[in-house]
């Protein structure tokens, strides 16, 4: 099961730095986002220091988003689900190995990108590392979502709006989460209690998301 597990990985990895354009769109939209809103709230310390935490969860939230439209859509059309759906291992196996590729190529860069991009908000230097913190926490949980309306949306159009409509609901206890432990540690409050709800939302997401996608995959690909 682990040697599949680690061949998925391998080949989605693969796969997506072979299509350059799909990663590097990604990173570009999270930093044009994070980059102008100080450009179009003006110098102020204080409020930038406020907007801070909201502006780089929003951002990294719809530029995880822009990337789950690819997370079956590829292999559904090349024949490579069907498959993979074949294959003797667990599904939900499978899906899982599929969601940390995805997140490896898109999350994983926009938590990278963000303490850079932190410093035009003059975040201190607590604050950022609870940034970063809170982000590869909270990244992964975008991705194991979004699987789940990858899956339900496969092969339907304009399953990008699709996408949006059903995830973003769900996203919202993640951003209120991220966000507000950043902000906690900027005004002194410290962020012990919000990274542990984070936690807790990614141990459950880990448990119940590749589970809930392969199920959501066997009926669309019914």
């Amino acid at each position: 099961m682990w040697v599949v597990f680690w061949a998925v990985i391998r080949r989605d990895t693969l796969l997506a730095f072979r299509r350059r354009s799909d990663v590097l769109s990604t990173l570009f939209f999270f930093l044009m986002v994070v980059s102008l809103f100080p450009l179009g709230v003006g110098p102020e310390r204080d409020l930038l220091r406020t907007m801070a935490p909201g502006v780089l969860w929003v951002a990294a939230l719809l530029a995880s988003m822009l990337s789950l439209g690819r997370l079956f859509a590829l292999d559904h059309a090349d024949g490579t689900l069907e498959q993979l759906l074949l294959s003797p291992e667990p599904l939900s196996v499978i899906v899982a190995a599929k969601v940390l590729a995805h997140w490896l190529v898109s999350g994983l860069p926009l938590v990278a990108l963000a303490p850079v991009l932190a410093l035009q908000f003059d975040l201190p230097g607590d604050a950022i590392s609870v940034l970063v913190a809170s982000l590869l926490l909270g990244t992964p949980v975008l991705s194991l979502i979004g699987a789940i309306g990858a899956a339900l949306t496969l092969g339907l159009r304009g399953g990008g709006v699709l996408i949006a409509l059903l995830v973003l609901p769900l996203y919202i206890p993640v951003l209120i989460f991220g966000a507000s432990a950043v902000g906690a540690q900027a005004s002194g409050l410290g962020a012990a209690a919000h990274l542990q709800l984070l936690a807790g939302v990614l141990a459950a997401s880990a448990v119940l998301a590749p589970w809930a996608a392969a199920t959501a995959l066997r009926v669309a690909m019914d």
